[in-house]
């Protein structure tokens, strides 16, 4: 028999980071929920951030009242693999709230099984459990940008996304020049634009940026006009990425559809845990359009939780730099460094949990 605690924080960054995006505007923290599980024997525990209306138009204390709501009526005398397999217990849960007991229910399994989450998914690892990243540069001045940028090449991160969006793409243009002046071909370049432009603009704005030699263009315009979509993909001289446009089954079902011609960004938070985010993954991969495993700016658990998805399934891209450079996280024992982001090979996530660095909410038992 488990029982089970919810947990409420606000994580910060250090060294004066602070989220900008042309969706989100800026952010200075992650309010977040922890749920941990517990046996005679096993810990184990899941993350979700909730302050992201910008993503999903929920509320954060939306979020946490459905967490409860869901967690009072578990049936908590039955096997965690049960859980994890039956579906109706999250039948019209919210995607945040299904991510949170799916992670929960993955370390606990895999903790269970004495090897990591990665290997319990499937992967050959051994040692320690490791994906390269890419690292983001939010909207900020010309000189925080450039110093940003700095660090992370300093640190061994060469593979750089830059938001874009959010003031004129005169200004978003002169960002990307002064990259390739200070870094040259030494770096791997993408952008998001978060859904800021117009069809029109966008299709003008990806002719422009051809000479850029970038990895991809996420999120050119708004989700929702899959026809938009094609139409700029057939014309792009940059392939495309979605990550709004993909916020779940359906979605995959017609970006599969598109025959390649657009790329996807897949995210725990908006399929709704490392189950669904798998099986999306797998379908893609068959269908062999090029796919990322990401996050949002995120904690160490539900960050060391998109790393072992992304060992066992081999995206093509990984954005797994939420968790680096927070200085509050009650998760520890994530690496960052020379471009790859790294935890043990201890079972399950392989990371630490310290409640004490959170508020409880409640607490659920049979």
């Amino acid at each position: 028999m488990m029982r089970a605690s919810l947990y409420r924080t606000s994580l910060r960054y250090g060294g004066g980071l602070m989220l900008h995006t042309a969706s989100s505007g800026p952010v200075d923290g992650l309010d977040t929920l922890h749920l941990r599980l517990q046996d005679k024997v096993i810990t184990a525990v899941g993350e979700v951030r909730i302050n992201i209306a910008y993503l999903n138009g929920m509320a954060a204390e939306t979020v946490e009242s459905e967490a409860v709501g869901l967690l009072e009526c578990v049936d908590w005398t039955k096997d965690a693999e049960r859980l994890l397999t039956d579906l109706s217990i999250t039948d019209g849960v919210s995607a945040p709230v299904r991510m949170l007991v799916d992670i929960a229910l993955h370390d606990f399994l895999a903790r269970r099984d004495g090897i990591p989450l990665a290997a319990w998914l499937g992967a050959d690892c051994s040692g320690v459990v490791s994906y390269p990243t890419n690292q983001t540069l939010f909207i900020s001045s010309a000189g925080r940008f450039l110093s940003q940028a700095e660090s992370y090449v300093s640190r061994g991160f060469c593979d750089l996304k830059v938001r874009v969006g959010s003031a004129g793409f005169d200004d978003d243009v002169a960002r990307l020049v002064a990259l390739r002046e200070r870094f040259g071909a030494d770096i791997k370049l993408a952008i998001d634009a978060n859904g800021a432009w117009s069809a029109d603009e966008a299709a003008e704005n990806l002719s422009a940026l051809a000479g850029f030699e970038l990895a991809y263009v996420e999120q050119p315009v708004a989700a929702g006009d899959w026809d938009v979509l094609n139409r700029l993909a057939e014309t792009s001289p940059i392939p495309l990425m979605l990550d709004e446009s993909v916020a779940g089954q359906a979605d995959v079902d017609t970006l599969i559809r598109s025959n390649g011609r657009l790329w996807a960004h897949l995210k725990l938070v908006k399929l709704g845990g490392i189950a669904p985010t798998r099986a999306a993954a797998d379908r893609l991969r068959a269908a062999g359009i090029p796919f990322m495993i990401g996050q949002m700016n995120e904690g160490g658990i539900a960050t060391a939780a998109a790393l072992h998805l992304a060992c066992a399934v081999g995206p093509h891209f990984a954005e797994l730099y939420g968790a680096d450079g927070l200085e509050n996280d009650p998760a520890s024992g994530l690496i960052y460094a020379q471009g790859r982001v790294g935890s043990s090979a201890a079972p399950g996530l392989g990371l630490t949990f310290d409640p004490s660095k959170t508020r409880l909410i409640r607490e659920f038992s049979a």
